[in-house]
Formats: C-alpha cells, structure tokens, sequence
C-alpha cells in the first residue's frame, strides 16, 4: 500500500532517519538511566553526546504543530474536587490521534505548564486513554496567561520513533492554593559553568543544602536531575538532564549537562532534584552567551 507523503511527512520521516530505536534522553541532552524514582540508578547506565540512545528533539514548545504532529483538542475544566483538569491529544499529519509512543525517562509524554512570568511551573504526567486523548490534573496558584508544552516520542508507521515537543498558549483558572508549594528553601542550586549556544554547550550546576553543604540526590524518572528552562521573551523551551551521577565535593553536589541551546538569550531554568526522599524544584536564573560572538 502506498502512502501519501506531504511536505510535512516528508520532514518527518527524514526526522525519524535520525531518531531510531529511541529509549534513552530527551531534548538536546543525555541522559542518566535509573530503575525509576527510588533513589538507585543502574550502574553504568548513561549516555553522552555522539552515542546511542540520543534524540534531539524538533521543536522549543512556541510552535502548536512540527513536522506532521500537532497539539490538538486543548481543554480545561475543573473537576468536582476543585482542582483544574487538562485535556488534549497529539495528531498526525492526517489528523488522526497518535496512539503509539516510546517511553522516554519512563513515561510516554511529558506535559509542562509554565506562566508567563515564568514564576509557576508544573511538570506533569497525564494518562492517556484508547481514543488518544490526555489529561491530566492540574493547580495554578494564580489564573492568567499559560504555556502548555508537550514532550514525546511519536512511533511512525516504520516503527521509527519521532522526538517532538509542541505548545501552545492558554488562560488558565486558578487551581486550589492550598496545594501550592512554598518557596523551597531546603535546597540550593547555582551555576558553576554556563554554555553558550551551538553543539558544545556545557552546563554545570552545584546543588547544596540550606546550609551549604553537599547533598546526596536520587533520581527522579530516572535520572538524577531534570532541568527545564525556558528563554524570557520568545518561551522557547529547553530541558536537559546530566551526564553522570553527582561529583560530590566539599562544595556540593555537582551535575554536568550537555546543552544543545540554539538561541542566546536570558533563560529561567526550573532544576528538579530528589534530596532525602523528596522532590524538589528550585528557580535558577542562566544567562546563555552566543558561541560566535555576536549578539
């Protein structure tokens, strides 16, 4: 049976060429394996730039379609419980519901839910029914202007997986406050090396402790750190995970990323990090300086 291939399948499926056999990181980035969210990573279990199991992915969340997928069906209600619930589905280039994904750092998709003072954040995992559609629960401190951005990798029909992240923007109502975190201030995070953009970036963060000591990190999802930023005026979203495990000194708990960021600008990352069994996500302001020098 022949199939059609449009402008936008065409990209695709040159996409899906590099994008084989996918089970490891997610954008622009490598990524640590792990047994899930307890703490115990598997020994030897990482990937680094130029091997196996690496997918850059198509798309910074400021666009609602890439390469024949798109973010469709967006809808809020709130439920009984007073809480927000997000619906959505992710097309195809023919408009039919994608059902078929890879798991990526143990989930299929993941849904991000960002403001536009990038002061609230949400990294979500919504369930997906038979017909395709998501949802997944949701609390905003605060209603207004929204970003919802999905990350997932799509199986086309050659088996090949296609690693896309698209959004949109949405009005959110406000969630219940009362299920609204504090201001962490158990855990401390800071730049020691910033990238600049192009192929070669490197980010180093030092995670501590309140009094400035070294922590010892779990994993959550897999990895030992989830990093989500996003550039102040575009949106434009970047999400990295470290190397390797922790090198731990008497200045903290160091984690190494490699960071694939095409745009220059002045970013606020989101740094997930499990300390003594908990999760914790803590702000981080990074400038990224373009590598040509040009502004």
């Amino acid at each position: 049976m022949s199939i059609p291939v449009t402008p936008a399948r065409a990209h695709a499926l040159r996409l899906a060429l590099g994008t084989l056999a996918l089970s490891g990181v997610l954008a622009g980035c490598s990524g640590s394996g792990g047994s899930g969210d307890d703490g115990q990573v598997e020994a030897g279990h990482t990937h680094a730039p130029g091997q196996g199991h690496t997918s850059l992915a198509v798309g910074d969340g400021t666009r609602v379609s890439e390469v024949g997928y798109s973010l469709a069906a967006v809808k809020v209600r709130e439920r009984a419980d007073g809480i927000g619930e997000l619906s959505f589905r992710i097309d195809d280039y023919e408009g039919n519901p994608v059902t078929d994904y890879v798991e990526e750092l143990t989930k299929e998709l993941h849904l991000y839910l960002v403001n536009d003072e990038l002061t609230v954040f949400r990294h979500l995992h919504p369930t997906r029914d038979e017909d395709g559609t998501w949802t997944a629960p949701f609390d905003v401190p605060d209603a207004g202007g929204y970003r919802v951005v999905t990350e997932f990798v799509a199986v086309d029909e050659g088996g090949n997986g296609d690693h896309v992240v698209l959004g949109r923007p949405l009005a959110l109502p406000p969630g219940d406050p009362g299920d609204t975190a504090a201001e962490d201030t158990v855990v401390g995070v800071t730049v020691s090396e910033a990238p600049t953009t192009g192929p070669n970036g490197e980010l180093r963060l030092v995670v501590r402790d309140a009094a400035g000591r070294p922590v010892e990190l779990g994993t959550y999802l897999g990895a030992y750190s989830h990093v989500t930023g996003f550039e102040e005026e575009t949106g434009a979203m970047v999400h990295l995970h470290p190397l390797d495990a922790p090198d731990v000194t008497e200045d903290g708990s160091e984690l190494t990323f490699h960071a694939e960021i095409e745009q220059a600008g002045d970013y606020r990352l989101f740094v997930q990090v499990r300390v003594d069994g908990f999760l914790h996500t803590v702000p981080v302001e990074l400038t990224v300086d373009d590598a040509s020098g040009s502004a």
